[in-house]
Order: structure tokens, then C-alpha cells, then sequence
């Protein structure tokens, strides 16, 4: 049991999009004490959105106090050199290329603070409070304008040699297909994603300037052609969550984001083509489950960060 003073501990999420930044005050139960929301303030350069990041921490922090902060938590997108906290790559934030975001947040709080890609927060989230809280290893897959992961192993995020583990969204599922803008081609974002399915339906001839949703909409009106783009799209998916079914023999692959909606179009193809190309889903009761956080994943996930931190330490010190 932890003691009334553990019980009143906090710690600060931090979840920084392209389009919106979200901090949150959450204590140990998984409660949100307190959340401060905005746009992203990406026109008005990099120091406005770092000031914006520091301003709703010490609010939180102001309003809450200081003396029951276990930590700071912040999930960010893009590629991180985790021992550095160096943000090398960031395709929603092109300013923050090669910026040591870490340290210059922990310099302007006089705090250290814990960095993370977003998706291996979102996770995260969904390990402490979403659909894995009964799992210790899982993986999940974020499906949006493009396509991010996060694999869970043993309860901690799976980070690499360098933090770059989990690009699940790179993984080849129509080898010679679609180009990818990191170089590839064929990549599981270029086929089952929400920019994936506007693609394809422009190519198909639905349209040229149709949304996602348009898309799906169409489907579900029966459109034929739609019901295609659908069904395409649960083949990659399928062939990409049996490749890692067949490398990580985890219990369960969460599926999240806005395309998550179209789960009736895309699921019956997806689930088929797992089950033609995997053997251990085929004879083990492997889950693939919706998240069940949605865009607060990312939030809990950050928030969790300083909690794991010291029950990670805890750990090594009593050894």
C-alpha cells in the first residue's frame, strides 16, 4: 500500500503535436488533476512552442506544488536520440531538427525532464491505463495521416540501441510500392494510412480532393470501388501485424488513430490475411483490439514516464 504522502504524488504529461499541445497534471491512480490545452504555435517559430511547453508546466506546477512532483514527462514526434534528448528528425515540427529539446526545457525549469517519441508514449498510456493494462509486452500501432508504433516489452518501451525502435509505420508490406518519403518504398504508412486511402481513392477515380472520411462514407453507402480502398488497406495492415506477431509473439497489437472508424471496413481483410500468414496467430489466442485511450494515450504515457522512472529505480537499488 503506499502511504498518504506517495498517494498525493503527481506527475506532468506533456503531449506536443503538429497541431496541438496538451499538458496534464495526472496522479499515480491514473487521475487528471488538472490539463491545460492549446493550438500549436508552429507559425511563430521553435521558442514559441518551447515558451508554450515551459508556461503549462509551471502553471501545473504552480497550482499543484512542487513537493509532491514526481517528475515531467514529454512526448514528442519524430526521431529521438534518447541519450542526448535530441530530436534529430521531426516531419510535423521541421524546426526542431537537430534541437536538444530535453535540455533546454530542463534549463528553463531548473528540472530534469523525460523525453519519449510520441507514439512509444501512447503506448505506454495504454499499458497503465488503456487496453493493456493486463499485459506486460505489447505493440501498438497509431493510424493517422501516417502510420507511428510503439512496442512495449516487459512494461517498458522497446527504445533500440539508439531510441529509434518501433517505426512500425516504415515496415515493407507491398515490396516495389507506393514511395515513401523516407526513401523506401512500399512502406505500411503509404498503404493504410488516413493519406494512404485518399490516395487510392484518387487513383481509383473517387475523386480528387476527397478526405478519408468522404471516403468511408462512400464505402458504407456501398460504393464498390471505396470498399476496395478498405479492403486494400486491411490486407497491408494484416501483413504487416503478422510480421510482428511472427518476430514478438506478444498477447496483444492495439490499433489506434482516426482511421480506427472505418474498423468494420478494414478489419475482415485484415484479420484474414494475419491468419493466412501467421502460424502463431493461427494457433495461439493472440488479441488484436482497438485502443481504447484515443488521443489521450500520448498524455498518459508522458505522464507515466516519471512514475516508471522511479519504480525502475527503486528496482535496481534494492538488487
Amino acid at each position: 500500500l503506499l502511504s498518504c504522502s506517495r498517494m498525493g504524488e503527481y506527475s506532468i504529461g506533456v503531449d506536443l503535436g503538429g497541431t496541438n499541445l496538451r499538458a496534464a497534471a495526472i496522479d499515480r491512480t491514473g487521475k487528471v488533476l488538472q490539463k491545460i490545452e492549446g493550438a500549436t504555435q508552429l507559425s511563430a517559430g521553435r521558442d514559441a512552442v518551447v515558451s508554450d511547453i515551459v508556461a503549462a508546466i509551471v502553471k501545473l506546477r504552480a497550482t499543484l506544488g512542487v513537493e509532491r512532483l514526481v517528475g515531467i514527462g514529454i512526448g514528442i514526434p519524430g526521431f529521438i536520440i534518447m541519450e542526448k534528448g535530441l530530436v534529430t528528425d521531426s516531419p510535423n515540427l521541421p524546426e526542431f531538427h537537430n534541437f536538444p529539446i530535453r535540455d533546454e526545457i530542463e534549463r528553463l525549469l531548473q528540472s530534469p525532464v523525460l523525453l519519449e517519441n510520441d507514439a512509444n508514449a501512447a503506448a505506454l498510456g495504454e499499458k497503465w491505463m488503456g487496453a493493456g493494462r493486463d499485459v506486460q509486452d505489447l505493440v501498438l500501432l497509431t493510424l493517422g495521416t501516417g502510420i507511428g508504433g510503439g512496442i512495449i516489452c516487459n512494461g517498458k518501451v522497446l527504445h533500440g540501441f539508439v531510441g529509434m525502435a518501433g517505426e512500425l509505420g516504415h515496415i515493407t508490406v507491398v515490396p516495389g510500392g507506393n514511395p515513401c518519403g523516407c526513401g523506401n518504398n512500399g512502406c505500411l504508412e503509404k498503404h493504410a494510412s488516413a493519406t494512404a486511402i485518399t490516395t487510392m481513392a484518387r487513383l481509383m477515380g473517387l475523386g480528387e480532393n476527397l478526405t478519408s472520411k468522404q471516403v468511408y462514407d462512400l464505402a458504407i453507402a456501398g460504393d464498390q470501388k471505396a470498399r476496395v480502398v478498405f479492403e486494400r488497406m486491411g490486407i497491408a495492415l494484416g501483413t504487416a501485424l503478422a510480421a510482428l506477431i511472427n518476430i514478438f509473439n506478444f498477447p496483444l497489437y492495439l490499433l489506434s488513430g482516426g482511421v480506427l472508424g472505418a474498423w468494420d471496413l478494414f478489419a475482415p481483410a485484415m484479420f484474414e490475411e494475419v491468419r493466412r500468414r501467421s502460424v502463431v496467430f493461427r494457433s495461439t489466442d493472440t488479441r488484436i483490439e482497438k485502443a481504447t485511450l484515443g488521443n489521450e494515450a500520448g498524455l498518459y504515457g508522458a505522464a507515466y514516464l516519471p512514475f516508471q522512472a522511479r519504480i525502475i529505480t527503486a528496482e535496481t537499488t534494492t538488487v
